[in-house]
């Protein structure tokens, strides 16, 4: 259905949108998107660190044999 909307139909589609809502209501819209999208890349790069720094941690838990120790 959305496969063959093209550029004359999503320029239409952004005049209706910035009749409707105005100017100052889209950009204060876009603002808050791009405050989430940055919020969503700190949270992942945090998740990232936290696992890392877990692996880190993590110890060797294998057991050591008696012909093994010195």
């Amino acid at each position: 259905m959305l496969n063959n909307i093209g550029l004359p139909g999503l320029l239409l589609i952004a005049v209706v949108v910035l009749v409707l809502f105005g100017r100052g209501k889209i950009s204060s819209l876009m603002g808050e998107v791009g405050k989430g999208i940055t919020a969503f890349k700190k949270g992942v790069d945090d998740g990232k660190q936290e696992l890392e720094d877990g692996m880190a941690e993590v110890k060797d838990v294998t057991p050591e044999d008696e012909d093994t120790k010195v």
